[in-house]
């Protein structure tokens, strides 16, 4: 069968990477979760008190950050690594969330990541998640799906998410932190959040997992043949 390359776009909350992640296990294809590796970069900034403001700082610290995946036996999921240490847990941090757009906004970490992602997809057989990656990242990716739900679903899913690891954390905050992000991946600068224009829409608000995920796989499959 040939390997293709499968792009999964749209808003925070959508549940993104969760059917990026299911399709690559029932087509035994690479996840790659490009959020993460903003996150990532977005870690480093923040732990290296980097001023985002200035660009030679920015490229300067680009240049030290090393990321990859690795697999976790435990979970069956593939873990961000940033030199070295394993930050998946650390990268979900609402801190993290604050500060992820605007990071990912600037023209300097999206072209270190872009590269870096276009390097994972040139064997194809590869399921990757984002904002831009039907567009810029993979633009003649041969399945592009732009995941979408209603504000009101993704807000109660994000919450409940957060509130898992964080009881202190209010539904208000969720909301804010969404609406904010939204934003500025909508009207950034460079590879802004859109619909690629050969992207299917689907809209995850009144559909469970399984259903989402039949639909994908059908799509996928179709492509596949």
């Amino acid at each position: 069968m040939k390997k293709i390359i499968i792009t999964l776009d749209g808003f925070s909350s959508c549940g993104k990477s969760t059917l990026a992640r299911q399709l690559a296990n029932e087509l035994n294809y690479v996840f790659i979760d490009s959020g993460a590796m903003y996150r990532a970069i977005t870690l480093y900034f923040l732990r290296q008190h980097i001023d985002w403001q200035n660009e030679t700082e920015v490229v300067k610290a680009l240049g030290k950050v090393s990321l990859d995946f690795r697999y976790n036996p435990i979970t069956g999921n593939s873990d961000m690594y940033l030199n070295d240490e394993n930050v998946e847990a650390l990268i979900r941090d609402m801190l993290v969330s604050e500060n992820v757009s605007t990071v990912s906004a600037l023209k300097a970490v999206r072209e270190f990541a872009v590269a870096q992602q276009q390097q994972m997809g040139k064997k194809k057989g590869i399921v990757m998640d984002g904002r831009d990656i039907g567009t810029t990242v993979f633009p003649h990716a041969e399945l592009k799906i732009f995941v979408t739900a209603d504000p009101a679903v993704r807000v109660e899913r994000r919450f409940r998410e957060l509130f898992a690891k964080n009881p202190n954390i209010t539904i208000e905050e969720v909301k804010n932190n969404l609406e904010m992000r939204d934003y500025i991946d909508s009207n950034r600068e460079f590879s802004p959040l859109r619909k690629a224009e050969d992207a299917i829409v689907l809209d995850n608000s009144n559909l469970t997992r399984e259903e989402q995920l039949s639909l994908a796989l059908k799509w996928a499959r179709e492509k596949i043949r």
